[in-house]
């Protein structure tokens, strides 16, 4: 009776189990068997149209993009972003993605020339321009596309790319999902009056370089209250600088002839933008082939440097200083444009390319490099 009782019960519960398993079949129909549900998209950052974007993947397409990932293991959250990498790269059916962390002895370059040997197809700097900067270098002229996931204090090259900068979401479906843009590089080699005062070699820069009190604003910098209040720090650091004495360069651009002035600063753009939205050379394009050289000074106190100020947040609006004003004015900003410069100092200077110090400098030479990186970006 017993064994009656149970078999009767198994048989129940089987044809039970065969019932659910043809609604389950007649609901899912044709779907994609490996399509995530619905339900977990939004914690998995998954859209619909991710799949249906031009080149990604598909089962018809199997042979997708090798990601490599530079991350500066100093910066906060990076352990999170890597889980939420390798979690982006699966749902997208992408081989497990390269993830290499940078050393104070090496920033990132050669990671990314490690990266590149071992078959990247793009390579992702996870940190601040620093970072960026070094996996640029190992990146420029190789046709390998570079993905940045800014998380530093400033992040200039991601701004001048109009990149998302609080949401890791869009900041990976762009380094995954976006288009390939292709920018100029800077190319920066000191003289130095002096041994062992600063980082020798070529440097690479993808936004500004400077000598002056943009040099020393960067230098002076407080790292607490750049982890507390971001670029703003640096206009904290500047404040200090106001009192220094206006230096003296003689610029030379394109083997032209050599001009002297005094001034607060000279910068070399590849692009314009600062944090905040000031446009400090507003001219300067990452794609024109040339460099924009900018030289600013400002005199009679706090009145110069408030006079300077409006010119910047005026240029940025679109208005030029008047030529007939230039004369009485207690600020100038001079603008001129080339491949090559080279500056002199009269005495050292610091110098900074895109907001890392290289210490003290008499004389800089640069040029630009077209086309010479590909960068990927928002889709248009």
């Amino acid at each position: 009776m017993l064994a009656t009782i149970l078999a009767a019960t198994a048989l129940v519960i089987a044809l039970i189990g065969l019932w659910l398993s043809v609604a389950l079949a007649r609901k899912v129909g044709s779907r994609d068997p490996f399509a995530v549900p619905k339900a977990w998209r939004g914690i998995l950052r998954v859209h619909p149209a991710a799949a249906a974007s031009p080149g990604a993947f598909s089962l018809e397409n199997p042979e997708r993009q090798r990601v490599a990932f530079i991350a500066n293991p100093s910066k906060d959250g990076v352990a999170e972003v890597r889980e939420r990498a390798l979690r982006a790269c699966a749902i997208r059916y992408l081989p497990e993605p390269m993830w290499f962390t940078t050393t104070e002895e090496d920033p990132g370059v050669g990671q990314t020339r490690r990266a590149v040997e071992s078959g990247a197809d793009l390579v992702v700097a996870v940190g601040g321009d620093g970072t960026v900067r070094a996996v640029a270098e190992g990146l420029a002229n190789t046709g390998v596309a570079m993905g940045i996931l800014p998380m530093g204090t400033g992040n200039l090259f991601a701004r001048n790319l109009d990149l998302p900068m609080q949401d890791t979401a869009a900041q990976l479906r762009t380094v995954l999902e976006g288009a390939d843009r292709t920018v100029d590089v800077g190319y920066l080699t000191l003289e130095r009056a002096f041994q062992g005062h600063g980082e020798d070699g070529t440097h690479v820069f993808l936004v500004m370089a400077g000598a002056g009190i943009d040099a020393e604003m960067v230098d002076g910098a407080n790292p607490t209250l750049k982890r507390r209040l971001g670029w703003m720090a640096y206009f904290f650091a500047a404040l200090e600088h106001l009192g220094d004495k206006r230096m003296t360069a003689t610029v030379s651009i394109d083997g032209g002839d050599e001009v002297t002035n005094e001034m607060r600063t000279v910068l070399l753009a590849n692009a314009g933008k600062l944090p905040g939205g000031l446009q400090l050379i507003p001219d300067a394009s990452i794609t024109d082939g040339t460099l924009d050289i900018a030289t600013l000074d400002a005199r009679a106190g706090i009145v110069g440097w408030t006079d300077l100020f409006g010119s910047v947040i005026a240029q940025g609006a679109g208005m030029k200083q008047s030529e007939l004003l230039q004369a009485w004015r207690a600020s100038r900003i001079d603008h001129a444009r080339g491949k090559r410069v080279e500056i002199t100092l009269a005495s050292p200077e610091r110098v900074q390319v895109d907001g890392d110090g290289l210490g003290r400098a008499r004389r800089i030479k640069a040029w630009i490099e077209p086309a010479a990186l590909k960068v990927r970006v928002p889709n248009a």
